[in-house]
């Protein structure tokens, strides 16, 4: 393995010219440029890249324009990061080579149905409402909407977003508390620029989420996960943050235990932490009404992450950061003089679409919807793998099918074999979590059109091991 750090004039060299003029586009020839020295080869699999900070004083760059494009190429694959190790270049991100194309691709490759988590049907975007909200929002918008954009976001959302969150999240806020981001991946690197770290996480989560908070120079380590969520108990005095998805965790299931959740309040008034929670399903609970954020019990030290990315569509691009007081200076700081990353007229549009109750019928009907497909799982797994436990489906996008110890890496390539997308639960569980973990597929139940459901659980069940 290559074990050298990359200096700047390696990584942009004479035959990578760059213009790095201008706000708007730094970050992106910065990942032109290394996707280009990946493919040529100058940057083999394997190289370690300098940290960050480093590489952004040797090119005159903000530190996060540097580590934006660290986290975004860790998600497109090209590099990888773990704590202890470094940002490196991809081991299979080796050079391309002209390849005779295959008359039929094997079928592993060309899946038919997605059964991975986290992804709303596109087809059902509420198409007809969201316009009647885009022209209401064009027609009343004050011409400053029209101007260099504030970086705290537009006040109608912020206003909308603080009565819209009381009333079905019991959260507590103000509108001037909120800070609009263009998701959870963006409100993430705020924080972590603004916390520093150590963080501790769940050892169940996005492995996203730990390559980025990573790719910010901050530390992640593990924290376990029962039925009762995180073992909060297991947080330190040194921890600066803890990350949890209090309302379902991700992916295994289930609330935050009431216990925990005043626990994780007390551990971070007498720490100074910060309990960042991240609202990942919060508004899709099937058979009670949804478990309230845990920032109602303590605005000045919880932050709640949201977005819309899975109750309407992540092509919007805009989240939300519901702030303790004395962050919100220090988070607009860090996400810069001008909005650059949500639409000022999508942001109008979003804010009419709650006022009007659009919103709210939406959720409804993708809550009904979302639970039929639930049941459709779970009727069908009783009926042809009745010796698979499913688990995690009270509430989500998603459910959780425990396999044989020994079998998750076999029934995800059945299922490749079969045409479907899914995920396996170990790739989820953090690389430091010193329990191996248990066997199992994380199904997502969302993405799929109406008529191919049927189709993709009849693949799933064909790819199951016998009883």
């Amino acid at each position: 393995m290559v074990d050298s750090w990359v200096n700047s004039a390696e990584v942009l060299g004479s035959d990578l010219p760059l213009e790095l003029s201008g706000a708007g586009n730094r970050r992106a020839a910065l990942m032109r440029a290394l996707r280009e020295a990946v493919r040529g080869g100058r940057l083999a699999p394997g190289t370690r890249l300098p940290p960050y900070r480093s590489l952004a004083a040797d090119l005159g760059l903000a530190r996060n324009t540097v580590a934006d494009a660290y986290a975004e190429l860790v998600a497109e694959g090209w590099l990888t990061a773990r704590q202890g190790s470094g940002t490196r270049v991809a081991e299979r991100a080796a050079p391309v080579t002209p390849v005779h194309r295959q008359r039929t691709p094997p079928r592993s490759a060309r899946p038919v149905h997605d059964l991975v988590q986290g992804k709303p049907d596109p087809s059902v975007f509420p198409r007809t409402a969201w316009l009647a909200s885009a022209r209401r929002a064009l027609t009343e918008a004050p011409n400053d909407a029209f101007g260099p954009g504030d970086p705290h976001g537009r006040p109608e959302l912020r206003r909308a977003l603080a009565g819209y969150l009381a009333r079905v999240r019991g959260v507590r806020t103000a509108p001037e508390r909120i800070v609009l981001c263009s998701g959870a991946a963006h409100g993430l690197r705020l924080l972590a620029d603004v916390l520093g770290g150590p963080w501790a996480v769940e050892a169940y989560g996005l492995p996203f989420h730990r390559a980025l908070l990573t790719g910010q120079g901050v530390g992640t380590r593990p924290l376990t996960v029962d039925e009762h969520g995180a073992r909060v108990d297991e947080l330190r005095g040194t921890d600066r943050a803890v990350l949890l998805t209090a309302a379902h965790q991700f992916p295994t299931g289930g609330p935050l235990h009431p216990e925990r959740r005043a626990a994780v309040v007390d551990w971070a008034r007498a720490a100074g932490g910060v309990v960042v929670e991240d609202d990942y399903d919060g508004e899709f609970r099937y058979d009670r009404q949804p478990v309230g954020a845990v920032q109602g019990l303590d605005p000045e030290h919880v932050v709640l992450l949201g977005s819309v990315s899975k109750s309407l569509s992540p092509a919007l691009r805009i989240g939300w950061l519901v702030l303790p007081e004395r962050l919100v200076e220090d988070v607009v700081a860090a996400k810069g003089e001008r909005e650059q990353w949500s639409s000022a007229t999508e942001q109008l549009t979003l804010a009419d679409f709650v006022e009007s109750g659009s919103y709210d019928r939406h959720v409804r009907r993708m809550r009904q919807r979302h639970r039929r497909r639930r049941d459709q799982l779970v009727a069908a797994l009783a009926e042809r793998a009745p010796h698979v436990r499913v688990s995690g489906i009270a509430a989500g996008l998603h459910a959780v099918l425990e396999l044989p110890p020994g079998t998750e890496h076999s029934v995800v390539r059945a299922a490749a074999w079969q045409g479907l997308a899914v995920e396996g639960l170990s790739g989820h569980l953090h690389p430091a979590a010193t329990d191996s973990g248990q066997d199992g597929l994380v199904v997502g139940y969302a993405t799929p059109a109406e008529r191919a459901y049927p189709e993709a659980l009849d693949a799933l069940c064909r790819a199951l091991p016998p009883e």
